[in-house]
């Protein structure tokens, strides 16, 4: 791609953030962890924010049952490694930004090998409490910039959405188990602030009625089959969560590194 090219697609941005944070933000690389509901969203905002480098960690596949929340979730993906659905989508959107496909999950046994790549910033769009505990502990003990999501089901409202330390969330039981686990687990602080960052809502979780589900996952496109389980869910809140994210981690990435 060209450089005028290069300045027409991404010269807005220069023109908000100014011609030297533009250059920071294309030589950034950001992780992001769990590319569905949340962290699909995210990946779109750092593509079309100029972002240079982006990892992108899931071993899910697109499924039927995604297409309430998740950007990729259309018929001819379905079936399809996110990873690489949304690599594609990044690469259309910006040639020049290098993508790096992990099929895999994140486990405590290959967090130093998956996190420990020099990452600009980390986004955690997990809802795996054990690995997001791991994820939060690993960062904080690295200082290294990052943010997580807490649980994007259950809520209509964006306009509820907060981003704070995890001390102070509310109305989020994820976030409350990991605030549990870090204290108890890995000596995070009692009383004041956790130094670990959170998206969040205070909107009160609406819990679904009933769950019904007679599709046989045998016969759904995807590998996973279709999943009927937990919250109901609204792309105009889980995207808002994964925008809300992207926010953080460009004003992170704007600031200038301090010599």
């Amino acid at each position: 791609m060209s450089q005028a090219d290069f300045e027409r697609r991404f010269g807005g941005i220069a023109r908000l953030y100014g011609d030297d944070v533009l250059e920071r933000f294309a030589a950034a690389h950001v992780c992001v962890i769990g590319v569905g509901g949340v962290g699909s969203w995210a990946v779109e905002a750092l593509a079309r924010s100029g972002i240079g480098h982006l990892t992108l960690i899931d071993l899910d596949h697109i499924a039927e049952s995604n297409v309430n929340r998740q950007l990729p979730a259309l018929d001819p993906y379905f079936g399809m490694a996110k990873v690489s659905a949304l690599a594609e989508r990044a690469r259309a959107i910006n040639p020049e930004c290098v993508v790096s496909e992990v099929e895999d999950f994140v486990d405590e046994d290959n967090l130093d090998e998956l996190l420990g790549r020099g990452y600009d910033f980390v986004f955690d769009a997990i809802d795996s409490l054990k690995i997001k505990t791991a994820i939060a502990a690993w960062c904080v003990k690295h200082r290294q910039p990052f943010v997580v999501s807490g649980g994007a089901g259950g809520q209509m409202n964006p306009g509820l959405i907060r981003v704070g330390d995890l001390s102070e969330t509310t109305n989020d039981p994820l976030l409350s188990n990991l605030r549990y686990n870090l204290r108890r687990r890995y000596g995070l602080p009692r009383e004041g602030r956790m130094r670990v960052p959170c998206v969040y809502s205070t909107e009160q979780l609406i819990y679904p009625k009933a769950a019904a589900c007679d599709i046989d996952a045998a016969n759904t496109a995807a590998p996973q089959g279709l999943s009927c389980a937990g919250f109901g869910a609204s792309m105009v809140v889980t995207a808002s969560f994964g925008l809300f994210a992207v926010a953080e981690a460009l004003k992170a990435i704007a600031r200038p590194k301090k010599r």
